[in-house]
């Protein structure tokens, strides 16, 4: 039963963060993050199934410099699929036809980040980008954002503890070993606040089960 409980919330979880609407970017953070309009305030959008240079990292302003070339102050349509830990909206741009993340990968602009490479057009595309070499690849050996951000783990944002007593999943407390998923993992650490489940403190619980580069300890 409390497995099934946690499927029911995680899903309804899920499609209640699923939405498609037209918005304008204000302003490009960095390569695989935006800031729209949002009614009557403002939002953050983090590209899915990309992980570009952080802004201060090598290449981060290049990185930072093509996505604006591609939205700034412009209409895009945004495909969100959900919320990560830190508030921002997961989602894909798209503008002309155009898709944001895709391109972002075929510039040489970021690393494709998919879950467990499962999207296998954004593996394809990074070889190739790889291959040219293109962008952030014909640099020497450049330096992956999630080790750059465990290097510099004083700049990385610390996921907010929300009030677990606000959701019945949290009446269950649980151990990596016992997590059916990512996403419930990640739902665990967002909602519930169990730090215990980010044990190095790089924002992406039970690493084991969560990191898209099993072999490098990936964050988020």
């Amino acid at each position: 039963m409390r497995w099934l409980l946690c499927v029911v919330l995680l899903t309804a979880f899920g499609m209640a963060q699923a939405e498609t609407f037209v918005t304008k970017v204000i302003a490009v953070l960095d390569g695989d993050t935006v800031l729209i309009r949002r009614g009557n305030g403002l939002a953050k959008i983090r590209l899915v199934d990309i992980d570009a240079p952080e802004k201060d990292q090598p290449f981060g302003a290049s990185s930072k410099d093509s996505l604006a070339r591609m939205v700034l102050n412009k209409q895009v349509q945004v495909v969100s699929q959900a919320t990560d830990q830190y508030g921002r909206m997961v989602a894909r741009l798209r503008i002309d036809g155009v898709d944001v993340n895709t391109e972002q990968i075929r510039r040489g602009m970021a690393w494709e980040y998919s879950h467990y490479h499962g999207n296998h057009d954004l593996v394809a595309l990074e070889a190739e980008a790889r291959a040219v070499p293109r962008g952030l690849w014909a640099m020497s050996k450049p330096t992956p954002p999630w080790d750059w951000r465990k290097q510099h783990a004083s700049t990385v944002l610390t996921p907010p503890v929300v009030n677990s007593t606000q959701d019945p999943l949290c009446l269950h407390r649980k151990r990596c070993a016992q997590m059916e998923s990512c996403e419930e993992a990640r739902r665990y650490l967002t909602v519930c606040g169990l730090k215990y489940l980010d044990a190095d403190g790089d924002g992406t619980p039970c690493e084991k089960l969560c990191s898209p580069h099993p072999a490098k300890q990936v964050h988020e």
